[in-house]
């Protein structure tokens, strides 16, 4: 439309009308639920009545490499219904397999993703490599600060943390992850975990030979049994992690299980709804040495390398809970700019998707 001499104008005018209507239906949400200001949502903070018997000490503080984890052993975790959304097949698995209009072809597709599977496995074409740890911590105020060693006279790095500002109904509260960690004024010791996994080492070559031979749906289909060994690989070492935290040692969980998060604590990942700014990922990386104990890297945007990676946060509180920060004001995007040490603009520019203003 846009190369028609004939159609052009018509198509841009169409165009700018139908985005000026976004625009104001996007506006007139923003006015019809104010938030609260960041000030009276900290008043409103999960309250939690923290009691030492519910801060499980880990068995060990620092770090432990997982090297060449035998991808049989993550195979059992995989959560298959995100694979067949990669094919816009829409269900979950198995329920998919029975669906009358996409049941079919999920079936084949399944198939075919097992078939190549095997093939990865036998031929060991992919690599799976982590890092994980544990680490003593406290919160101040929204911050999660880690220290060097269980005295905790010595800050090692800090996590700033977003807060909810959405005005709720009584009996409800504003969250944020510091919540899920004792503060520091309770005197209580507390311990956050850390972990950074890929199952992609080898994927470029994979996909290469895949291309050269033109087998463009050989190439997708090994980026997407990547991607859900990279993300069994995190629930795997999760599994080992709550183990290593004591309180998970008598777990009997099914697939399912995992896949519904029965299971006590959480593994927030930066750049997802829980701690929705991509940026700590750096500090994330620093603190578990991730680029040189698993081989991952970070772009100047904080995407990882390989891209069938996964990396977070663990919280071990039997009260975390995941949740979306959702829309924030300029209050809380200019204090939490100041408690990251970055500019406004910059913070703003990071932050765009969660602003309730325009900045």
């Amino acid at each position: 439309n846009l190369l028609s001499e004939d159609q052009k104008a018509g198509f841009i005018e169409q165009t700018q009308a139908a985005q000026e209507k976004d625009r104001q239906t996007h506006a007139a949400k923003r006015e019809a639920k104010p938030l609260l200001s960041i000030v009276e949502a900290r008043k409103r903070h999960f309250p939690i009545e923290w009691k030492a018997e519910d801060l499980a000490r880990p068995a060990f503080l620092g770090l432990r490499m997982v090297n060449k984890v035998p991808l049989e052993e993550i195979v059992p975790f995989i959560d298959w219904s995100p694979f067949f959304a990669t094919w816009e097949l829409k269900g979950t698995y198995p329920a998919i397999f029975e669906d009358p209009k996409f049941g079919p072809v999920a079936r084949e597709t399944f198939e075919d993703a097992q078939k190549m599977l095997d093939r990865i496995i036998k031929r060991q074409s992919l690599t799976a490599r982590g890092v994980y740890g544990f680490f003593a911590a406290n919160s101040e105020g929204d911050d999660i600060v880690l220290y060097r060693n269980e005295k905790r006279d010595e800050e090692l790095t800090r996590f700033p943390m977003l807060r909810q500002q959405i005005d709720k109904a009584e009996g409800r509260y504003d969250l944020c992850l510091s919540d899920f960690i004792a503060p520091r004024e309770t005197g209580l010791p507390d311990y956050i975990g850390a972990f950074a996994v890929t199952a992609g080492l080898g994927l470029d070559n994979l996909v290469a030979r895949f291309e050269k031979e033109g087998d463009l749906d050989h190439s997708l289909m090994a980026k997407a049994i990547a991607d859900r060994l990279a993300e069994a690989f995190a629930e795997y070492l999760h599994a080992q992690a709550r183990k290593d935290w004591g309180y998970g040692r008598e777990e009997s969980l099914q697939n399912n299980d995992l896949i519904a998060e029965k299971y006590r604590g959480i593994r927030p990942a930066f750049g997802y709804p829980a701690c929705p700014d991509h940026t700590p990922k750096r500090a994330l990386f620093n603190l578990l040495d991730a680029e040189r104990k698993a081989q991952i890297e970070l772009t100047e945007n904080f995407a990882m390398l390989p891209a069938s990676s996964v990396s977070g946060l663990y919280f071990a509180h039997p009260q975390a809970h995941y949740f979306a920060v959702g829309r924030i004001e300029a209050d809380q995007v200019e204090d939490y700019a100041r408690r990251c040490q970055m500019e406004m603009r910059e913070m703003e520019r990071w932050l765009a998707p969660n602003l309730n203003y325009e900045p």
